[in-house]
């Protein structure tokens, strides 16, 4: 059995990190109310964006070659955008966005792989420091983006996006990222950011969405695509903040309750080696009395 010593200084050792992980819970939880409201103001917004955007698109299906966003050019190499975190201590925050990316990369885009037809683009230090470690095809990283999501940053970014793929550079651009579940769970989530699809409608669903055009329609979607893109970009990033914050708060609590029931068998294995040493230390006086008085 440890000595009383060593069981004081694990003692120490672990309520000095449920202090630590309590507090990291705590500024996670804090976080975690605005990301939250953030995203369920964005999400009802950019639904509607993106329905208007395949109704409109749809009606005009034969002359959708014509509008920027909706076709690309197969000569193009394919974007894979990995969005994760800056910091660790985030369960499998990080980790299942890097499984996901590696499974597209390994499987999916194996042979374009091959061919050099792949590239990879990060954002979050943790993922940005695995890939570049694996030598994958990294030609760009925006770790201080998480930091702090603004919308001029991501709108900014979005306009990158648009340029390279209307370019030809690539044909299409898909995101990897967690997608807000609640506080225990985060989805991963892989989207389709460029090209825009055209979704087909139902004739019931859509008297709904009757409106008038003007000027026309081609002009309309031209201004609306790149808000789409945007907008699609910046509830992303919006998702994934409130993914980590909530991977985080419930890890840290995880690991806050585990210190607990450690520090609960710490103090008891120290009562009972406390116990025992008094016991041997009656034992040798008694003892010891005894040798004296024979």
């Amino acid at each position: 059995m440890a000595n009383l010593k060593d069981i004081r200084i694990r003692i120490n050792s672990v309520a000095s990190t449920r202090q630590v992980t309590s507090a990291m819970k705590m500024v996670s939880a804090a976080k975690f109310k605005k990301a939250q409201d953030d995203v369920e103001h964005i999400r009802p917004f950019v639904e509607k964006l993106k329905q208007v955007v395949g109704y409109l698109g749809s009606s005009i299906d034969s002359e959708a070659n014509t509008i920027k966003g909706f076709t690309s050019d197969a000569k193009g190499k394919i974007l894979i955008v990995a969005v994760a975190s800056n910091k660790g201590l985030a369960g499998a925050f990080n980790a299942n966005v890097i499984k996901q990316t590696e499974s597209l990369l390994r499987h999916d885009y194996r042979d374009e792989m091959e061919r050099g037809e792949v590239e990879l683009m990060t954002f979050g230090k943790q993922v940005t420091k695995f890939f570049k470690g694996h030598k994958y095809p990294v030609v760009g990283e925006h770790d201080d983006l998480m930091d702090k999501v603004t919308l001029e940053k991501v709108d900014d970014l979005a306009k990158q996006f648009s340029q390279m793929f209307f370019e030809g550079k690539y044909r299409t651009i898909r995101v990897v990222y967690n997608r807000f579940v609640n506080a225990a769970v985060q989805d991963v989530n892989v989207l389709e950011l460029l090209p825009l699809s055209i979704e087909k409608h139902d004739e019931d669903t859509d008297k709904y969405l009757d409106f008038i055009v003007e000027p026309n329609v081609e002009e309309a979607l031209e201004s609306l695509v790149p808000e789409v893109i945007t907008t699609s970009l910046f509830e992303i990033m919006l998702e994934s903040v409130a993914s980590e914050h909530g991977a985080r708060m419930t890890s840290m609590q995880k690991a806050t309750d585990n210190a607990s029931e450690l520090l609960g068998e710490l103090q008891l294995q120290y009562n009972k080696a406390r116990q025992s040493s008094i016991t041997n230390e009656l034992i040798e006086i008694v003892s010891g009395a005894e040798a004296l008085n024979n």
